[in-house]
């Protein structure tokens, strides 16, 4: 299969590399992790070696893991590091050593477990790339439609037909199920969770009512939210947080959930062609949420910078980006002529934004009003 070069992902790892002993890259399954850090490794000026954590020679070579790291000079790649928590107090040692003879890239599908123990372990010294599907940047703004179609996902975008991309995503969802879900370990409910993600891809876009799903599925809120949390620390839904402003108006308090890969969602809700896509009354909701991703993945920005606004009297924003002081604000309309809402006005008004661009399916930027401006998504990477 071929691959597309990650240049903004491989860049940012390798300039944290510099800066930090140990740099964890932290995705979904099949999401590209081993190949950028591939890549990564080809262009690195020392000596590279690779362990897959789920190979059982690789786990014979680590069987005394502070005697095989210690040895070792250059850059260290640790696949599945999550399958091994105990490295990460071994790392801790390695990465105070004097002048630092070995830089240490450690590839996770962000378990809990893998996020709790490293930051508490390596505070100070390892810094976090989160690793999404391939982007504009990576396939070009010309291909945007075939992007949101088929998702981010390098094996169902590189797909040679459209039915092998579809195959690839339903082995995808059906691999997660059985054997990446057991493999947290726990009487997790397979059949149970099947039906809890499909009927999350039909609120995709909406605020989360957990009473509501927990009734369709017969369980608990509780359980509901234990299963949305798993899924969102494998980085396979965004749970977005609610922004709460001091003001007298009634705020929404729900979080927003997204099915993060569009391909994914398409799948799970069952829509085959773009065809199908464009007829579903889910198509404006895909359309934000796979701009959103876009969005977070061109700024590169954190989980803790990333919000939905909305109060009970219908105001509302789809994307709320706190950078320090400043607010910037998103709107996302599969529209190619976009106008300036009350909503809008309310929004830049009560959250004091520095602007509100609103993203849309047509082919120019334009101002819209004092703070708001459309912006084409084909323009995304060049006027956001």
């Amino acid at each position: 299969m071929k691959t597309l070069a990650r240049a903004t992902a491989m860049t940012t790892v390798e300039r944290l590399l510099r800066r930090y002993p140990v740099v964890a890259l932290l995705g979904a399954r099949q999401v590209g992790k081993t190949t950028l850090a591939r890549q990564v490794a080809d262009r690195f000026s020392g000596p590279t070696v690779r362990f897959d954590l789920e190979d059982p020679a690789d786990q014979a070579r680590l069987a005394d893991p502070g005697l095989a790291l210690a040895r070792l000079k250059g850059l260290v790649v640790l696949d599945e590091v999550q399958r091994r928590p105990e490295l990460f107090p071994i790392l801790r040692v390695l990465a105070d050593r004097a002048r630092r003879p070995a830089r240490f890239l450690v590839l996770g599908s962000a378990l809990p477990d893998l996020l709790r123990q490293s930051s508490e372990t390596l505070a100070g010294r390892i810094a976090f790339v989160e690793l999404g599907g391939f982007s504009l940047a990576d396939v070009g703004p010309e291909h945007l439609t075939a992007l949101w179609r088929r998702g981010g996902f390098p094996r169902a975008y590189l797909a040679p037909a459209e039915n092998d991309s579809a195959e690839w995503r339903r082995n995808f969802i059906r691999t997660f199920l059985e054997r990446d879900l057991p493999g947290l370990g726990g009487d997790l409910p397979i059949e149970t969770f099947r039906r809890f993600w499909h009927m999350l891809a039909h609120y995709h876009g909406q605020v989360l009512n957990t009473s509501e799903l927990g009734r369709a599925l017969g369980v608990s809120h509780t359980s509901v939210r234990r299963y949305l949390d798993l899924l969102a620390n494998m980085l396979v839904v965004r749970v977005l947080p609610p922004w709460s402003a001091n003001l007298a108006k009634r705020q929404i308090k729900h979080p927003k959930v997204y099915i993060t890969d569009s391909g994914v969602l398409h799948t799970l809700m069952d829509l085959a062609t773009q065809r199908d896509l464009e007829r579903h009354p889910k198509v404006g909701a895909s359309w934000e949420g796979f701009l959103l991703e876009q969005i977070i993945q061109h700024r590169g920005l954190r989980r803790d910078q990333c919000y939905f606004w909305g109060t009970h009297s219908g105001a509302e924003l789809d994307l709320l980006v706190v950078d320090g002081r400043h607010r910037i604000g998103f709107e996302f309309k599969r529209t190619s002529a976009p106008s300036v809402t009350p909503s809008m006005r309310v929004a830049m008004a009560d959250l004091g934004l520095s602007r509100l661009d609103v993203i849309h399916a047509g082919e120019a930027t334009f101002p819209l009003a004092k703070g708001i401006r459309a912006v084409s998504a084909e323009r995304l990477l060049s006027d956001v």
